[in-house]
């Protein structure tokens, strides 16, 4: 199956085109926030507003010539507008209109990765249901441990993805701030009044206290989001591909028809999927340890922070994008084989059973550390001669002078490990 990046609407976010229009409705808000206070003239804002227009290719050549994008973009904006743009950018340093742009850049972003959620939480929930009740073998350090659901662990994820969900409300929230406030925050040549005018028009909280920025450990709290989010994509993808291992064949990737796994070996089908996601998912992680970095700059600003973010905004938020599209098509079409669950099942010879027959021994008055040895070694017998576990407890004269075979048998009844499976149901997805 051939991935495409299927929305190209996250690319377009970070587009000159899109950014310097961010970029113009900042402006275009102080503009109208200027008016209200009385500074701007009416109709010199009618001006602004209707001639003021993007023109990239034109900004680009002045910026050859400037090396300051933010003049650049305001000299291109005198061009067309005429002897009103004056107004234009009053009382503002360059970091009033670019951080208070990269937030409405981040709720555009923000808005379709929360969107991509929802449609994994859907499908998750969809898979969760639909194998509810397919036992099949929790693992322990790879190893086999004792009964769960396929529908379970398909739960687990679900909770863990409407955390993620939470985290990024959480980061956008707090990237969702602006300032108008000068070039070291002291509102030297606006005010207070004003940006809290600006912020309402573009639906942004106000920052408390900046200096020329937005400070950056809000940018890290998102990036952060974002990669502890790739890192719930890539532990769900090592699950998948992990069970899909030829030695457990649980699941599988779909494999569309003409499709290829191998360049040497035609049988191959491969979980390339789960692998380039968790690939992905160290990007995710790399980019948020460079947020992280751009928090300690010098005194009020330094510049050191923007060319890390000219990179890490776009691609942070077209991975997590394209990973969650992605991810969500490898759901849908993911292959599950309930048989080879309840094979597996039988692989370790019921040893799974180990823990009910120690609880009824020590229930049936056994000392705990004496039902343990016991249990213990019927385990490593029925290991080591591949015998049925139940089979050497049920012959075993130490275990049925304590259990009955009647007990024995309701001990070994797999129903034991689905009678919580409704509650826990309930309690995820409701009644």
């Amino acid at each position: 199956m051939i991935e495409r990046y299927t929305r190209p609407a996250m690319g377009n976010i970070w587009t000159l085109e899109n950014r310097y229009a961010a970029w113009l409705q900042v402006e275009l808000a102080v503009c109208a926030s200027w008016a209200e206070l009385g500074k701007i003239p009416p109709a010199a804002l009618e001006v602004i507003q209707q001639k003021a227009a993007i023109n990239v290719p034109r900004i680009l050549e002045i910026e050859a010539e400037t090396r300051h994008d933010v003049i650049a973009f305001l000299t291109s904006l005198e061009e067309v507008v005429g002897p009103m743009a004056r107004y234009i950018h009053l009382g503002c340093t360059s970091s009033d209109i670019v951080d208070t742009a990269n937030a409405l850049l981040f709720q555009q972003a923000g808005k379709l990765i929360l969107a991509d959620l929802d449609q994994i939480l859907q499908t998750l929930s969809d898979l969760a249901h639909k194998y509810q009740g397919t036992l099949c073998m929790g693992r322990t350090h790879g190893i086999h441990a004792e009964p769960t659901t396929f529908g379970l662990k398909l739960t687990g994820f679900y909770t863990e993805f409407t955390r993620h969900k939470e985290r990024i409300v959480q980061g956008l929230e707090a990237v969702r701030v602006g300032k108008i406030s000068g070039a070291v925050g002291t509102y030297a040549f606006v005010s207070p009044e004003l940006e809290a005018k600006t912020m309402a028009k573009l639906d942004l909280k106000v920052d408390p206290h900046s200096t020329q920025i937005i400070q950056r450990d809000r940018y890290a709290q998102f990036f952060t989001a974002l990669a502890i989010l790739g890192g719930g994509i890539e532990r769900l993808c090592v699950e998948l591909r992990h069970l899909q291992r030829t030695e457990v064949r649980e699941v599988e990737e779909g494999f569309a028809k003409g499709q290829k796994g191998s360049s040497a070996m035609p049988h191959k089908k491969n979980p390339i999927s789960a692998e380039n996601l968790c690939g992905l998912a160290r990007l995710l992680r790399s980019n948020a340890l460079a947020a992280l970095e751009n928090q300690a700059l010098w005194h009020e600003r330094d510049i050191s922070h923007s060319s890390v973010e000219r990179v890490i905004m776009p691609d942070s938020t077209i991975i997590a994008d394209y990973s969650l599209q992605r991810l969500n098509r490898l759901l849908q079409g993911l292959v599950v084989h309930p048989d080879m669950m309840q094979v597996n099942l039988q692989r370790s010879f019921g040893l799974y059973f180990s823990q009910r027959v120690l609880t009824a021994l020590i229930e049936a008055g056994l000392p705990r550390q004496e039902a343990y040895v016991l249990v213990q070694r019927l385990a490593m017998q029925s290991w080591q001669t591949g015998t049925s576990f139940p089979d050497l407890v049920q012959a075993d004269p130490q275990i049925t002078s304590k259990l009955d075979q009647e007990t024995l048998k309701q001990l070994f009844d797999n129903a034991f490990y689905l009678r919580h499976e409704a509650a826990i149901f309930a309690r995820v997805y409701g009644a």
